[in-house]
């Protein structure tokens, strides 16, 4: 019988509850079996979901529990480098949100504790399990598109109306980059496999000291790519990758079935548009067993720590374009 996938979950967030949570329950050999959090009225609705739930009421607690295999952080920002190495040393599996660091250096240390523990340790960027990122991908590498000459996307939302939300403080990470533009750069990065040689524009509005709205202009070995993230426009999301000899488009890129159904289109240079449409599939549920299968058997991660530093990386060039550092 296939082993299943025990997993705890530190904190009573909305998107675990509304997204992850679910996904947990849907997924195979996976089972949602604790919750650490110290509101308790929060794990009423988690109850409900899994009416066994263990319900403890801080976290360290919960990664003592020795019947808990895997760890899903959806913290604010600051605290994900400090419980991913906490879930490390508990000796549990983690998936953190992302990002999973707010700098790209602070990522080497949770690699290294990654390689010592033999565990695994990954960003929740889950896009890369959705297949419509793989038959982009595939497109691109098979010369449909002819030689790549620019990247565009867009992602933005308004949360102006919550200024308490985490995303619009500084002290816990807040800001439209770490929270979305790991989107529109992580992917251009996963097609292509290309990392930037340079930011060459990094616009960008501040509020409360956090970026509402950038505008990201990068040189990459081959192409070009440009970028807007917002959360503080009307909800749209598109990335582009424009060839010689056609445009791949995907219109709901990175929340599919929420914003959109999940599409890719192939334009040729002859006006020809062929779409493949993705109506049923859920890309944290195939998050969740892409997890299972590279903790418990070793099966290469599509969206390993190296390249989630390599996003990070990215971000910091960005907002060090923007300040002028």
């Amino acid at each position: 019988m296939p082993k299943v996938m025990r997993w705890g979950v530190l904190g009573a967030s909305k998107f675990a509850r509304t997204q992850m949570v679910p996904a947990m329950m849907l997924a195979q050999n996976t089972q949602f079996c604790a919750l650490a959090t110290s509101e308790s009225k929060k794990a009423t609705p988690f109850q409900a979901i899994e009416p066994d739930l263990k319900v403890y009421s801080d976290y360290d607690a919960l990664l003592a529990d020795p019947e808990i295999d895997a760890i899903y952080l959806p913290l604010p920002n600051h605290l994900h480098v400090e419980w991913c190495k906490k879930g490390l040393a508990a000796g549990k599996h983690v998936l953190c949100e992302k990002p999973i660091a707010m700098r790209a250096e602070d990522i080497d240390d949770l690699i290294a504790r990654r390689d010592r523990s033999g565990l695994l340790l990954a960003e929740a960027y889950m896009i890369v399990h959705h297949p419509q990122w793989q038959y982009a991908k595939e497109l691109y590498q098979s010369g449909a598109i002819g030689q790549l000459v620019q990247v565009d996307g867009v992602f933005s939302y308004n949360n102006s109306a919550d200024p308490n939300n985490i995303r619009n403080r500084p002290e816990t990470g807040g800001g439209s980059l770490p929270d979305i533009g790991v989107y529109t750069m992580g992917a251009a990065r996963f097609v292509t496999e290309e990392e930037p040689v340079e930011i060459v524009d990094a616009s960008i509005t501040w509020q409360n000291d956090v970026d509402v709205w950038a505008a990201i202009s990068a040189k990459f070995p081959s192409f070009h790519f440009n970028a807007t993230t917002s959360m503080r426009m009307a909800p749209r999301q598109e990335m582009n990758f424009h060839g010689t000899e056609g445009l791949i488009r995907l219109t709901a890129p990175f929340n599919p079935s929420v914003f959109s159904q999940a599409e890719v289109a192939l334009h040729s240079a002859d006006m020809v548009v062929s779409t493949k449409r993705y109506p049923a599939e859920n890309h944290y549920v195939n998050q969740l067993h892409a997890f299972r299968a590279s903790a418990f058997k070793g099966a290469p991660y599509a969206c390993p720590l190296e390249f989630s530093q390599g996003t990070q990386r990215m971000i910091d060039m960005a907002l060090e374009k923007a300040r002028g550092d």
